[in-house]
C-alpha cells in the first residue's frame, strides 16, 4: 500500500495538442463505490494491465488541489471481483503529454476532456501558468471529480459545461 500526498490542478481543454497522438497513453476503467454516493471517495481502477484501488482524501475543504492518496494494487482476480459490487463507472483514455495528463473520456462522457497537472509543492503550483490548449480551471468545481463525474453523460453536464463555453472536442 503506498500513501502519497497529491497536489493536483484540472482544466477543461480548449484543444487537444496536435502532436498528442505520438505520446504514451493508457486505457482506463474506473468504478467508483458506494454507487449511491453523491461524490464516491473510493475508486477501484483497470489501467491497461494494472489494477488498483484507490482513496482520496481532501485535506482542506477550501482547497481541492491538495489530497492524500491512498492506494493498494490488486490482482486482475481481485478487480474482477470487485468490479461486480454496484458502481458508478467511467472510462477514459489517458495521454502522458510532457507534464500534463490528458484525459479523454468515452461512452457516456464522449466529448469531455479534462487535463490534469501534478505538482511537488503548493509553490510550483500557484506560479502555474495555464498553458493554451487548456480553456479553464475546474480544480474546485466537484462537477468534474471523479467520483462525481461518473454519475453524469455529457448532456447532464453540459448546463455545468456552458458556463465556461466548453465545445465538446471530438
Amino acid at each position: 500500500m503506498s500513501q502519497d500526498l497529491e497536489i493536483e490542478r484540472t482544466f477543461l481543454a480548449k484543444y487537444l495538442p496536435d502532436d498528442l497522438k505520438n505520446f504514451p497513453s493508457h486505457e482506463i476503467i474506473d468504478y467508483y463505490i458506494p454507487q449511491d454516493a453523491i461524490h464516491s471517495k473510493l475508486r477501484i481502477r483497470k489501467s491497461d494491465d494494472k489494477y488498483e484501488i484507490t482513496k482520496k482524501v481532501q485535506l482542506d475543504e477550501n482547497n481541492a488541489s491538495v489530497q492524500m492518496e491512498h492506494n493498494i494494487s490488486i490482482s486482475e482476480g481481485e478487480f474482477l471481483a470487485f468490479k461486480n459490487i454496484p458502481a458508478n463507472q467511467s472510462h477514459k483514455i489517458r495521454y502522458y503529454y510532457n507534464n500534463a495528463e490528458i484525459s479523454i473520456f468515452l461512452d457516456d462522457l464522449f466529448g469531455l476532456v479534462l487535463i490534469d497537472f501534478e505538482f511537488k509543492n503548493i509553490e510550483d503550483s500557484l506560479a502555474f501558468v495555464m498553458p493554451d490548449f487548456c480553456l479553464a480551471e475546474v480544480t474546485e468545481d466537484e462537477e468534474v471529480a471523479g467520483g462525481f463525474l461518473c454519475r453524469y453523460n455529457i448532456k447532464t453536464l453540459r448546463p455545468f459545461l456552458d458556463k465556461y463555453s466548453y465545445q465538446d472536442i471530438k
